[in-house]
């Protein structure tokens, strides 16, 4: 016998058969990884040397954004799938003003970079990889302006650790099989095989785990910035003055020179002036109200507002009665998170140029109430196309002759079978035959976390430069590969086309929330299109399910595939959205899976499905820090 549930859904009732709600004991299960327990200070992020380079600038004094820098720069200079050339996004906390800040230091598109010419080559979207798929380096320049307005350290302190480990580090086995992995690719680029490959001629090229790797360049770079730096005080400049002559070393002066000829010399389109013109941006963050906890994301160049126009549409169910990972459960987030990755498909983009996104009516509690009351709870819905949020904000949609056309794209067929086994898995190398979609998926970059006592709040999510990386000259800069986010045809999105000073709709997306006002939860995770799937997750872990940091960043995460790949692929094959696609974690019981399948959903199962999510959660009542890190990857957390 079904048994059914009640969901309330905007003034009535929906029956909803459960299906033997055979879930998960969220709440007591044991943790692979131990909670972390802070008092003075937290620093979290994705691999356990840069999580102590953060830790080292806590225990001299710096407060979470000195610290949270720090941790940038050795993510960087270790190339936890990122590295100095690419891009940062950030949420700070500033507890003297009582709000969440926003930092935007994502590069744009280089001069030269038009949807003609690249369709001129050939592309349905920008290249993957080389120096045709960089934008401007933004994670310098982000790191210099939080540390200069926020911090209180000199960029001298902040960047020791990473300078430290420039000089020599044993390299981890990731970073060091992702290099042979990409080798034959890394040769194409002579000044990546000089950093990279330090045994070439070899059987192995790459450097073998836990031998010291070592990046002169680099060094170089950062030791420049750091000479500007201490020059600049010399000579009575301020402490933020001093860290912005670094970055105006870096942007204007003779590392950009370099940068500009050893991005040209390998086919580059990023000229001096792109350098000079580019600066980052603070920016107010969006946010909503999920049953009293405000959540705060970055605006419309990211895919930040998806989690929280899904979280709009949760409100008008019931999920606690569902029960966490039951089959009515997965099926209605699934379909909430859908109807959000439709909009964010087709309506996100950089607000500084036009079409600006429709973000007022995006975020609408009414928009969100008629979204959800398009979710049959009985199967899946193959076709989730954008809605039409103008009218919630009072004007008129100019496109919906684009919408019907784009509509006909959109492939209604279940595709992607087999096992399918997350990027971070153990048995990474046991990938099914789809793997280079899932990768796209997937594809990764890192997270940084810290808080401090004085109520110091960070949460960040930097990415591009990965490897295989292409290296600008011989500044050991690693270029990004973000320029792929964009779209040539407006069929797709007319708000993301390609244009010269133009941000691409990122993927990156950390996340905040404040409950009365005060910090409540600082997350985020690395990943592509699933970011904001896990995150979303996450959040009800912890509101809906009484979830501790820790058991919500190790719980099971489904990920859905029906969606457009903003990462990977030149054509539109490679990135159209695959309906019922629908990952689960191995664990989920069996009578659950067979009910999804009969909802319509091609099912995948992966080991390990939580992210790797980063978080840390203030506890009001005890005045302590609690820290969670994924058992899902390499992420770690240090606190005092």
């Amino acid at each position: 016998m079904f048994k059914s549930s009640s969901i309330y859904k905007k003034g009535k009732f929906l029956c909803i058969p459960l299906f033997a709600l055979a879930t998960f004991s969220a709440t007591a299960q044991q943790t692979q990884k131990p909670p972390l327990h802070g008092k003075h200070w937290m620093a979290i992020t994705g691999k356990p040397l840069a999580a102590t380079a953060g830790s080292q600038i806590f225990q001299k004094g710096g407060n979470a954004v000195d610290a949270a820098c720090a941790m940038l720069a050795a993510t960087c200079t270790m190339w936890d799938v990122l590295s100095w050339g690419g891009e940062t996004q950030a949420l700070i906390y500033h507890p003297k003003l009582k709000k969440v800040i926003a930092i935007n230091a994502l590069g744009v598109a280089p001069t030269g970079a038009t949807a003609d010419f690249f369709k001129s080559k050939g592309y349905n979207f920008p290249p993957e990889f080389g120096p045709l798929a960089a934008v401007t380096p933004g994670t310098p320049g982000g790191l210099c302006f939080m540390l200069a307005k926020y911090g209180t350290k000199s960029l001298k302190e902040v960047l020791q650790p990473a300078m430290q480990m420039a000089e020599g580090y044993p390299i981890d086995a990731q970073t060091a099989n992702s290099i042979e992995r990409g080798k034959e690719r890394i040769k194409t680029w002579p000044y990546s095989k000089k950093v990279f490959l330090t045994h070439e001629g070899e059987e192995r090229e790459a450097p073998e785990a836990g031998e010291i790797f070592v990046q002169r360049d680099l060094l170089e770079t950062l030791s420049k910035m750091i000479s500007a730096e201490q020059e600049a005080l010399k000579a009575g400049k301020s402490r933020e003055d001093a860290i912005m002559a670094a970055y105006d070393r870096f942007y204007k002066g003779d590392i950009s020179d370099e940068f500009v000829r050893g991005s040209k010399e390998q086919g580059g389109l990023i000229t001096k002036e792109d350098l000079a013109n580019w600066k980052p941006i603070e920016e107010e963050p969006l946010q909503i109200n999920y049953k009293g906890i405000d959540v705060y994301k970055l605006q419309s160049w990211t895919q930040g507002p998806a989690m929280l126009q899904a979280l709009n549409i949760l409100k008008n169910f019931d999920l606690k009665s569902l029960g966490y990972n039951s089959a009515p459960y997965i099926h209605t987030v699934y379909q909430a998170m859908n109807l959000a990755f439709a909009d964010r498909d087709f309506y996100y983009g950089d607000p500084a140029f036009q079409p600006q996104t429709p973000i007022k009516g995006l975020l609408s509690d009414d928009y969100a109430a008629q979204r959800a009351a398009t979710i049959d709870p009985t199967k899946n819905n193959p076709s989730t196309q954008p809605g039409d949020p103008y009218p919630f904000q009072n004007s008129k949609n100019p496109y919906i002759d684009l919408l019907q056309q784009r509509a006909k794209l959109t492939d209604t067929t279940a595709q992607g079978e087999g096992d399918f086994v997350p990027k971070h898995d153990v048995t990474a190398s046991l990938l099914p035959v789809d793997s280079l979609y899932n990768d796209r998926l997937l594809r990764g970059t890192t997270s940084v976390e810290a808080a401090d006592a004085e109520g110091w709040v960070v949460s960040i999510t930097p990415s591009g430069g990965w490897l295989p990386a292409c290296i600008a000259g011989n500044t050991g800069v690693g270029m990004s590969q973000r320029l792929q986010s964009f779209v040539l045809d407006s069929l797709i999105s007319p708000f993301n086309v390609v244009e010269p000073g133009k941000r691409p709709r990122v993927t990156l997306t950390p996340a905040m929330a404040l409950k009365d006002g005060k910090p409540f939860l600082s997350f985020a995770v690395q990943g592509g299109d699933t970011q904001d799937q896990n995150l979303l997750q996450f959040f009800l872990n912890v509101v809906e399910f009484d979830m501790k940091p820790q058991p919500a960043a190790e719980a099971a995460n489904i990920n859905s595939n029906q969606l457009w790949l903003s990462l990977g692929g030149t054509k539109i094959d490679d990135r159209k959205p695959r309906a019922g696609s629908l990952l689960l974690d191995r664990r989920t019981p069996k009578d659950v899976v067979e009910q999804l399948e009969r909802m319509g959903y091609t099912i995948q199962l992966g080991n390990r499905t939580s992210g790797p999510i980063n978080a840390i959660y203030f506890d009001e009542k005890h005045g302590t820090l609690w820290g969670g890190s994924s058992n899902n990857g390499e992420d770690y957390g240090i606190a005092w």
